[in-house]
């Protein structure tokens, strides 16, 4: 998963203080059981001494070396047997004596090797879900929230059906979308005119998609260039805002045509779709502009991909805030 670095950085935070944590609490719990029963210290010490105690047989003189052993043997063997009784006379767990790591595959490191283990991908998911969250506001983004019922139920000629027929076949598309999302997924514009739902429904995929551990990077068009415009023309050591909207496995640009566009921002965005396009990770656009007019603002090129390998969500409708209220 292409977890940006500030997620990634949280979440491996997360999981060290979890690893300290164990620790201390591993510690604490082993020391009640010691205090409680001092025999038991003595005897894992002197269990623990045994190497010590092989190293110092093999290299004694005037001794039988196999008879040392043997005997170093047969007291292990006692100690090991008056350890059980004791334990299980004072019903303890032998687990509870040892410091077991916070997750069995990877020891609590986070990594086997170079795969990143399932322990840290959940708290990536989690550390996205909070920045998403922090991001879209309301928290209450997700699908069984979008009303239908806003949208007009009437015949539109224009249509050749009514709006929200239209609409509801949206809501179909882009529940099935985020159901069986992958990296490998197709991208998707969403066009229509203000306040007909292209950030909610954009917003719900964003939540959907997150909750199945993939990493997304939401942003409105406006920040997105002006991080591109930060990184270029007032960059910041070790710091690269614009990484995660390539390194993402979706990205979600929101109200593309709100910014002030200048040829730095054509370029920037063509940058963001064409290597996305080559690389075949998938994008959400939504924007209130019409067809024609992205070729106007843009380039033909950037319209070119956006329209011809994109798939269209077409909203319809009148807008909801004004209905709202």
């Amino acid at each position: 998963m292409a977890y940006s670095p500030a997620v990634l950085q949280r979440a491996q935070r997360r999981l060290e203080l979890s690893r300290e944590q164990n620790e201390l609490d591993a510690r604490a719990r082993i020391e009640a059981i010691y205090n409680q029963q001092p025999r038991l210290r003595e005897i894992d010490l002197a269990l623990r001494q045994t190497a010590a105690h092989i190293m110092s047989v093999s290299f004694r003189k005037g001794e039988d070396p196999q008879q040392a052993m043997q005997k170093l043997k047969e007291e292990n063997l006692a100690l090991q047997r008056e350890r059980e009784w004791i334990l299980e006379s004072n019903d303890i767990d032998p687990e509870d004596l040892e410091h077991s790591p916070i997750c069995k595959s990877c020891g609590g490191t986070g990594w086997r090797g170079a795969v990143m283990c399932d322990c840290l991908k959940e708290l990536c998911r989690q550390e996205q879900k909070k920045e998403l969250s922090t991001l879209l506001g309301t928290g209450k983004e997700s699908f069984d929230r979008f009303r239908l019922d806003y949208y007009p139920a009437e015949y539109d000629p224009k249509l050749g059906t009514s709006p929200r027929a239209v609409m509801q076949q949206v809501l179909r598309s882009a529940q099935h979308y985020a159901r069986t999302f992958t990296p490998a997924s197709g991208s998707v514009l969403m066009l229509g005119a203000t306040g007909l739902g292209k950030t909610f429904l954009s917003a719900c995929i964003a939540r959907a998609v997150t909750d199945r551990g993939y990493s997304v990077s939401y942003v409105s068009a406006n920040t997105l260039f002006s991080d591109f415009e930060q990184e270029k023309f007032h960059p910041q050591p070790g710091e690269e805002p614009t990484r995660r909207y390539f390194g993402c496995e979706l990205l979600i640009i929101d109200d593309l045509g709100t910014e002030m566009t200048t040829q730095f921002v054509v370029s920037a965005l063509y940058q963001v779709v064409n290597t996305r396009l080559m690389e075949g990770k998938p994008c959400i656009v939504s924007t209130n502009l019409p067809e024609d007019e992205l070729s106007r603002r843009y380039s033909p090129q950037i319209a070119s991909r956006l329209l011809g390998t994109y798939e269209v969500y077409q909203f319809c409708g009148k807008d909801i805030r004004m209905l709202m209220k």
